[in-house]
């Protein structure tokens, strides 16, 4: 693939539940680097769309590739490997409960079955000083852990395999404002520093427009508007409007693209 190609292709996407349509007719790509949010309201079929693109979950109809492969239509090798490429940061952290700090990042790395314990170590230490927690926590089990901290240690997890994509589903979710722009920074600074392209599902406008190299919009069941902020807000349609430039929207987004 070049860097041009696209790293993720939805095409022709129907999501249905009975007789409920979640999404009709999705086509959208992702590129290389960037970091796509994908916004709407409740029960638009963010987090379903997150999880088509991992593969947890099966679209009626249309295509999802993922590094010029299909998610579907491939063997259980080629499967594995196009998820070994790929991370995850679920919206509540999702760390095992029965396992240590240690043992949560350890575990992709031991499902390997080719590394050497004294390896599996020093990576896991690696990747705890990249979300920058210390070495001192790798001992406590989730249930000591804050809710900032549970961030960083699943995000030191999805991290653990050097993935060339990153799936967050609402990063900054429970977090409160110092604690999700000092999230938000560290997105920022891994995402440079090892040349992610990042898909995240998020309602904070905040991290949006932090971090946000391009936006996509559902809506009515359809993908609405896809492009860069600031030539999505002067898209007319009324999630959008709400969205974007009620008060709340606006006041989030002032800073990031001088609005009166």
């Amino acid at each position: 693939m070049s860097n041009n190609d696209p790293i993720i292709e939805i095409e022709g996407l129907y999501t249905r539940f009975g007789s409920h349509v979640i999404h009709e007719n999705i086509s959208l790509s992702v590129y290389r680097g960037e970091i796509l949010a994908l916004v709407g309201g409740s029960g638009s079929g963010k987090t379903t769309l997150l999880r088509q693109m991992l593969g947890l979950e099966t679209p009626a109809q249309g295509s999802v590739k993922i590094l010029g492969h299909s998610r579907y239509d491939c063997g259980l090798e080629l499967s594995r490997s196009l998820r070994n490429r790929s991370g995850v940061l679920f919206q509540q952290g999702a760390l095992f409960s029965a396992l240590n700090v240690y043992d949560n990042i350890a575990l992709p790395l031991r499902e390997l079955h080719c590394l050497p314990e004294e390896m599996i170590r020093d990576l896991v230490m690696l990747k705890l000083g990249m979300v920058e927690v210390a070495a001192e926590h790798a001992n406590k089990m989730p249930a000591e852990l804050s809710g900032g901290m549970i961030k960083r240690v699943a995000l030191a997890r999805a991290l653990a395999l050097d993935p060339e994509l990153l799936f967050l589903d609402e990063p900054t979710a429970g977090l409160d404002p110092a604690l999700s722009e000092s999230f938000v920074k560290l997105i920022q600074t891994l995402r440079q520093e090892l040349t992610l392209t990042i898909i995240m599902v998020t309602h904070d406008l905040d991290t949006l427009a932090a971090i946000s190299t391009r936006v996509a919009v559902l809506a009515d069941q359809r993908l609405v508007a896809s492009g860069k902020l600031a030539d999505i807000i002067k898209i007319d349609h009324p999630f959008i409007k709400d969205f974007f430039l009620g008060e709340r929207g606006r006041n989030a987004l002032r800073n990031a693209l001088t609005l009166p």
